[in-house]
Order: C-alpha cells, then sequence, then structure tokens
C-alpha cells in the first residue's frame, strides 16, 4: 500500500469534532427553520447560543460560519437552507470532481449534518492585475471541466504556500 493511500485512508477515519460538538451543530440545524424572519447575522449570533462552541469564528457570509478549528482545518457551519446545500455542493464536489480541478479547491475532508471541515488556507489574494488575470483563467478552467462557477471572486479564493491560486468557498458552483 502507497504511503499517499495510507494518508488517505487516516484522514478518512478520522474525526475533527468531538461527538457531542456534532451533537451541538445538529441541535442548531434542526432549529435553523425556527428563524424565517431574522437576518444572516441574528441567524448566526442564535447559532453560536445554541452551539457554544469552543473555536474562534474567523468568518461568515451570509449562509455559513466559519470556525478555526486551531489544527489547520476550518469548521463551517450552515446558517440556512443555502448553506446547507452550499456544504453538500463542497463536499461532492471536492470529491468527485475531475483531477484537472482538484489542485484548484479547498480540500473538505468530512462532512456532517450541516457542516464541513475544509483545509485552511490563510493568504487572501491582493487585488491586484496578476490575480485577476489568475481568476479568469481560473474560471475557464473550471468552465472546460463542466463547472460553472457561480460566484467565483477573490474573496473566495486564497493563495497556497506555492502561490497557487486555490478557491475557498465553491458552494455556488453548478456542475454542468
Amino acid at each position: 500500500m502507497s504511503d499517499n493511500h495510507k494518508k488517505k485512508k487516516r484522514l478518512k477515519k478520522r474525526r475533527f469534532l468531538t461527538k457531542q460538538e456534532r451533537q451541538l451543530i445538529e441541535r442548531w440545524v434542526s432549529q435553523m427553520g425556527n428563524y424565517p424572519l431574522d437576518t444572516p447575522y441574528q441567524k448566526m449570533k442564535i447559532a453560536e447560543q445554541i452551539m457554544q462552541l469552543p473555536y474562534k469564528m474567523i468568518g461568515n457570509g451570509l449562509n455559513r460560519m466559519v470556525f478555526d478549528l486551531g489544527n489547520g482545518y476550518v469548521l463551517k457551519v450552515a446558517v440556512s437552507g443555502i448553506g446547507l446545500t452550499s456544504n453538500k455542493k463542497e463536499y461532492t464536489l471536492y470529491h468527485s470532481c475531475h483531477k484537472e480541478i482538484r489542485p484548484f479547491l479547498c480540500p473538505v475532508l468530512e462532512m456532517g449534518e450541516g457542516w464541513i471541515v475544509m483545509k485552511k488556507v490563510k493568504r487572501k489574494a491582493a487585488i491586484n492585475i496578476n490575480n485577476l488575470i489568475s481568476l479568469v483563467m481560473l474560471s475557464s478552467t473550471f468552465y472546460r471541466n463542466g463547472i460553472l462557477p457561480v460566484d467565483l471572486r477573490l474573496d473566495n479564493v486564497a493563495l497556497s504556500t506555492e502561490n497557487k491560486m486555490i478557491v475557498i468557498d465553491y458552494g455556488l458552483f453548478i456542475a454542468l
């Protein structure tokens, strides 16, 4: 068995969250529909109160909250139905995509009810001509591989240590 295969097998068995943390997130997800008129910000505050996770929230969008697990990975928790769909889509797309585009997608390692664990990529892409050109080229790569990269923008990408552009938010991408 190759070292790469062993590493993949070990990662598949890995649990990033405790049973209690998974249950707290599931509790939030089961109550999420009780707040249809609340703003995304209000939903996030309610979710934080219900979950009481021990992790620092490092980001959010309209549909998900992002927590730093402190071990090189992040936790994305849905705060809406679109967030639930985005989590499932990121997990499915990463694990079923063509090998040509996988290096451009941030790895999603684990998924549960309303959450995913993704590798943490720290360096945001600056707004400059080189990154804008790279973004257009990246968009073209996705199109060639049958993926419509909805919401692909500099805010949703980061740079690897090799200065390669990696998409960290691809929950709205559509497989054609």
